[in-house]
Protein backbone atom coordinates (compact mmCIF):
# COMPACT_ATOMS: atom_id res chain seq x y z
CA UNK A 1 0.00 0.00 0.00
CA UNK A 2 1.23 3.49 -0.76
CA UNK A 3 -0.02 6.34 1.37
CA UNK A 4 -0.31 9.81 -0.23
CA UNK A 5 2.62 11.98 0.91
CA UNK A 6 0.31 14.77 2.11
CA UNK A 7 -1.58 12.42 4.44
CA UNK A 8 1.27 10.19 5.66
CA UNK A 9 2.71 10.60 9.16
CA UNK A 10 5.35 13.30 8.81
CA UNK A 11 8.16 11.30 10.41
CA UNK A 12 8.43 9.14 7.30
CA UNK A 13 9.75 12.11 5.30
CA UNK A 14 10.69 11.48 1.69
CA UNK A 15 13.24 8.67 2.10
CA UNK A 16 11.99 5.61 0.15
CA UNK A 17 13.02 3.14 2.88
CA UNK A 18 11.29 5.19 5.57
CA UNK A 19 8.16 5.53 3.42
CA UNK A 20 8.08 1.78 2.77
CA UNK A 21 8.51 1.06 6.47
CA UNK A 22 5.72 3.50 7.38
CA UNK A 23 3.34 2.31 4.68
CA UNK A 24 3.84 -1.43 5.11
CA UNK A 25 5.12 -2.27 8.57
CA UNK A 26 4.94 0.40 11.29
CA UNK A 27 1.91 -0.16 13.47
CA UNK A 28 0.92 -3.49 11.90
CA UNK A 29 0.20 -5.97 14.72
CA UNK A 30 2.99 -8.57 14.77
CA UNK A 31 2.79 -11.92 16.50
CA UNK A 32 5.90 -13.51 14.98
CA UNK A 33 8.57 -14.18 17.61
CA UNK A 34 11.46 -13.58 15.21
CA UNK A 35 10.04 -10.27 14.08
CA UNK A 36 9.38 -9.26 17.68
CA UNK A 37 12.99 -10.10 18.61
CA UNK A 38 14.21 -8.18 15.57
CA UNK A 39 12.23 -5.07 16.41
CA UNK A 40 13.23 -5.21 20.07
CA UNK A 41 16.86 -5.34 18.94
CA UNK A 42 16.51 -2.56 16.37
CA UNK A 43 14.64 -0.25 18.74
CA UNK A 44 17.34 -0.79 21.37
CA UNK A 45 20.05 -0.18 18.77
CA UNK A 46 18.38 3.07 17.79
CA UNK A 47 18.93 4.64 21.23
CA UNK A 48 20.84 7.85 20.50
CA UNK A 49 20.63 7.36 16.72
CA UNK A 50 18.09 8.02 13.97
CA UNK A 51 15.63 5.37 12.82
CA UNK A 52 16.87 5.96 9.26
CA UNK A 53 20.36 4.84 10.34
CA UNK A 54 19.00 1.65 11.89
CA UNK A 55 16.69 0.92 8.97
CA UNK A 56 19.65 1.20 6.60
CA UNK A 57 21.50 -1.39 8.71
CA UNK A 58 18.58 -3.79 9.00
CA UNK A 59 19.92 -6.31 6.49
CA UNK A 60 23.23 -6.29 8.33
CA UNK A 61 21.46 -7.01 11.61
CA UNK A 62 19.55 -9.90 10.09
CA UNK A 63 22.77 -11.44 8.84
CA UNK A 64 24.75 -10.76 12.02
CA UNK A 65 22.05 -12.13 14.31
CA UNK A 66 21.03 -15.29 12.43
CA UNK A 67 17.80 -13.78 11.09
CA UNK A 68 16.83 -13.27 14.74
CA UNK A 69 16.71 -16.93 15.64
CA UNK A 70 16.83 -16.57 19.45
CA UNK A 71 18.14 -20.10 19.98
CA UNK A 72 21.13 -19.49 17.72
CA UNK A 73 21.86 -15.99 19.04
CA UNK A 74 21.67 -17.24 22.64
CA UNK A 75 24.65 -19.49 21.87
CA UNK A 76 26.88 -16.63 20.68
CA UNK A 77 30.21 -16.69 22.47
CA UNK A 78 32.50 -13.86 23.58
CA UNK A 79 34.56 -14.54 20.46
CA UNK A 80 31.48 -14.13 18.25
CA UNK A 81 30.59 -10.88 20.04
CA UNK A 82 34.13 -9.57 19.43
CA UNK A 83 33.77 -10.33 15.72
CA UNK A 84 30.41 -8.52 15.61
CA UNK A 85 32.04 -5.43 17.12
CA UNK A 86 34.13 -5.21 13.92
CA UNK A 87 31.10 -5.53 11.62
CA UNK A 88 30.31 -2.19 9.92
CA UNK A 89 26.88 -3.50 8.87
CA UNK A 90 25.57 -3.04 12.43
CA UNK A 91 25.96 -0.46 15.20
CA UNK A 92 29.25 -1.46 16.79
CA UNK A 93 28.39 -0.57 20.35
CA UNK A 94 29.48 -3.26 22.82
CA UNK A 95 26.54 -2.75 25.19
CA UNK A 96 24.02 -2.95 22.36
CA UNK A 97 25.59 -6.06 20.80
CA UNK A 98 25.89 -7.80 24.16
CA UNK A 99 22.29 -6.88 25.00
CA UNK A 100 21.06 -8.63 21.85
CA UNK A 101 22.76 -11.87 22.91
CA UNK A 102 21.54 -11.40 26.48
CA UNK A 103 18.00 -10.73 25.25
CA UNK A 104 18.04 -13.89 23.13
CA UNK A 105 18.81 -15.84 26.30
CA UNK A 106 16.02 -14.02 28.16
CA UNK A 107 13.63 -14.86 25.31
CA UNK A 108 14.36 -18.58 25.68
CA UNK A 109 13.40 -18.37 29.36
CA UNK A 110 10.25 -16.42 28.48
CA UNK A 111 9.26 -19.02 25.88
CA UNK A 112 9.58 -21.73 28.56
CA UNK A 113 7.22 -19.76 30.85
CA UNK A 114 4.74 -18.27 28.37
CA UNK A 115 4.98 -20.49 25.30
CA UNK A 116 6.11 -17.63 23.07
CA UNK A 117 7.63 -14.17 23.12
CA UNK A 118 4.39 -13.02 21.50
CA UNK A 119 2.24 -14.16 24.44
CA UNK A 120 4.60 -12.48 26.91
CA UNK A 121 4.79 -9.11 25.14
CA UNK A 122 1.16 -8.76 24.14
CA UNK A 123 0.00 -9.36 27.73
CA UNK A 124 1.03 -5.77 28.47
CA UNK A 125 -1.80 -4.52 26.23
CA UNK A 126 -4.31 -7.27 27.11
CA UNK A 127 -3.55 -8.95 23.77
CA UNK A 128 -5.15 -6.21 21.68
CA UNK A 129 -3.69 -3.02 20.19
CA UNK A 130 -4.18 0.30 21.94
CA UNK A 131 -5.68 2.68 19.38
CA UNK A 132 -4.72 6.30 19.91
CA UNK A 133 -6.26 9.22 18.05
CA UNK A 134 -3.46 11.75 17.82
CA UNK A 135 -3.84 14.62 15.35
CA UNK A 136 -0.20 15.68 15.02
CA UNK A 137 3.21 14.14 15.44
CA UNK A 138 3.86 16.39 18.43
CA UNK A 139 0.93 14.75 20.24
CA UNK A 140 2.68 11.36 20.34
CA UNK A 141 4.20 10.51 23.73
CA UNK A 142 7.73 9.17 24.14
CA UNK A 143 6.53 6.75 26.80
CA UNK A 144 3.36 5.84 28.69
CA UNK A 145 2.30 4.10 31.89
CA UNK A 146 2.01 0.87 29.88
CA UNK A 147 5.56 1.18 28.51
CA UNK A 148 6.77 1.99 32.05
CA UNK A 149 5.18 -1.23 33.33
CA UNK A 150 6.48 -3.23 30.40
CA UNK A 151 10.01 -1.86 30.86
CA UNK A 152 10.10 -2.64 34.58
CA UNK A 153 8.88 -6.20 34.05
CA UNK A 154 11.21 -6.88 31.14
CA UNK A 155 14.18 -5.70 33.21
CA UNK A 156 13.09 -8.04 36.02
CA UNK A 157 12.92 -10.84 33.46
CA UNK A 158 16.52 -10.23 32.40
CA UNK A 159 16.15 -8.05 29.30
CA UNK A 160 18.50 -5.14 28.63
CA UNK A 161 18.13 -1.95 26.56
CA UNK A 162 14.43 -1.93 27.35
CA UNK A 163 13.86 1.45 28.96
CA UNK A 164 10.35 2.87 28.79
CA UNK A 165 11.09 5.00 25.71
CA UNK A 166 12.55 1.99 23.85
CA UNK A 167 9.56 -0.11 24.91
CA UNK A 168 7.11 2.48 23.64
CA UNK A 169 8.88 2.78 20.27
CA UNK A 170 8.82 -1.03 20.09
CA UNK A 171 5.10 -1.08 20.89
CA UNK A 172 4.48 1.39 18.06
CA UNK A 173 6.59 -0.57 15.59
CA UNK A 174 4.89 -3.94 16.20
CA UNK A 175 1.35 -2.61 16.37
CA UNK A 176 0.80 -3.01 20.11
CA UNK A 177 -0.20 0.64 19.84
CA UNK A 178 -1.57 2.42 16.78
CA UNK A 179 0.07 5.83 16.72
CA UNK A 180 -0.53 6.75 13.10
CA UNK A 181 -2.05 10.23 13.19
CA UNK A 182 -5.78 10.21 12.47
CA UNK A 183 -5.33 11.94 9.09
CA UNK A 184 -3.01 9.15 7.89
CA UNK A 185 -4.86 6.41 5.96
CA UNK A 186 -2.72 3.83 7.77
CA UNK A 187 -4.49 4.71 11.04
CA UNK A 188 -7.68 3.01 9.86
CA UNK A 189 -5.88 0.37 7.79
CA UNK A 190 -3.89 -1.12 10.67
CA UNK A 191 -7.01 -1.22 12.86
CA UNK A 192 -8.50 -3.75 10.44
CA UNK A 193 -5.53 -6.10 10.74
Amino acid sequence: MTTPQSKRCQWAGDDPAMIDYHDNEWGVPSHDDRHLFEMLTLEGAQAGLSWRTILNKRAGYREAFADFDAERVARYTKRKIESLLKNPAIVRNRLKVESTVNNARAILKIVERFGSLDAYLWQFVDHKPIVNRFKTLTDLPAKTDVSDTMSKQMKKDGFRFVGSTVCYAFMQSVGMVNDHVVTCPRHKAVQKM
